[in-house]
């Protein structure tokens, strides 16, 4: 049944190694290379998201031969996908930066 409540964010919408044509949904500034399911989680938390699901064996549509993953978060009044997942991008770069 469709969850018309949750935004499903995959972890291909962030790798910095895919196309837009293979799934990756931000700009190549704003992406990393080889994002985890953990920082995909953190950085929703940082960016003000509480993840409700993580599926960590789930197989993207576009990539099937790969295992990925997502979550979901919950949908907010007026904020697009497309603004969640800049958010989360920004977050995730962040989490990245203070690993080096």
């Amino acid at each position: 049944m469709k969850d018309y409540d949750h935004h499903i964010i995959w972890l291909e919408y962030f790798n910095k190694n895919l196309s837009k044509g293979k799934g990756r949904r931000v700009s190549k500034s704003k992406a990393v290379f080889d994002p985890s399911m953990d920082e995909l989680v953190e950085a929703a938390r940082l960016a003000g998201y509480e993840p409700k699901d993580v599926n960590d064996g789930a197989r993207y549509p576009r990539r099937a031969y790969t295992r990925s993953g997502y979550i979901m978060v919950e949908k907010k009044e007026g904020v697009s996908k497309s603004t969640v997942l800049s958010r989360i991008a920004a977050a995730l770069l962040q989490i990245r930066s203070k690993k080096k």
